[in-house]
């Protein structure tokens, strides 16, 4: 380890308490220099919202704000009003990485949706189901869906329940 003090000064042999020195280490610092440049040049995540009703749509974007953790890369988020939408953003191969479904949209439900894409897309990405109140998690585990987020949406655990579903499906995944 080197330390610096905050005039500049490198010193090996540091004796003493020097409450002006702050610890450097070359291969960390070049470490942590090379991890910001690829989640620099790392490609964005894709995030599908959809959900008939705009104020969750948007209660979501702005509580995912645009990095889910210091760790990840940014995101992008596509939203879709209408199921057949969504369906058809999907049939044309488009990127994505996390769906979030309402499952209170009508007249197509999250939940369904959720279920059909499981059946059916091969490798399909995670997917969290909104539901109305914590009691009906038993419907999110026949959509066969990756985690729950409930009406209301709060923002101060969105961003941490994505993040923490893309990272524990990617482990998953990674370990098969």
């Amino acid at each position: 380890f080197f330390f610096q003090a905050e005039d500049g000064i490198r010193d090996h042999c540091v004796t003493g308490v020097q409450t002006c020195a702050l610890p450097i280490c070359e291969t960390r610092h070049h470490e942590l220099l090379t991890k910001l440049r690829v989640m620099a040049e790392a490609k964005p995540l894709h995030i599908v919202i959809y959900s008939d009703d705009s104020s969750v749509r948007n209660s979501l974007k702005s509580a995912l704000g645009t990095r889910l953790a210091s760790d990840m890369p940014l995101h992008e988020i596509h939203e879709f009003a209408t199921g057949s939408a969504l369906k058809s953003y999907v049939d044309d191969k488009k990127p994505v990485d996390l769906f979030i479904l309402d499952g209170e949209s009508t007249p197509e439900g999250g939940m369904g949706i959720s279920r059909q894409f499981k059946d059916e897309l091969f490798n399909c990405p995670p997917i969290l189901v909104i539901i109305a109140r914590k009691d009906d998690s038993w419907l999110a585990g026949w959509s066969r869906a990756d985690g729950v987020l409930t009406h209301p949406i709060d923002p101060f655990t969105v961003a941490g329940t994505v993040a923490s579903t893309i990272k524990r499906v990617s482990a998953q995944l990674a370990s098969q």
